[in-house]
């Protein structure tokens, strides 16, 4: 019997194990960003 595939094509497992490494690269972007603006401000603050 062949797996159940959904409408993207991919299998349960398939699913989450992307859904997991889109959350950590999330995640991580997130974490770069805020680190970012943090160290841009520290340099030029928008707000006084």
């Amino acid at each position: 019997m062949a797996e159940r595939k959904s409408i993207s094509g991919m299998t349960d497992e398939e699913a989450q194990e992307f859904h997991a490494y889109y959350m950590q690269g999330m995640v991580g972007f997130t974490a770069v960003a805020v680190i970012a603006h943090i160290l841009v401000w520290a340099w030029r603050p928008w707000i006084t």
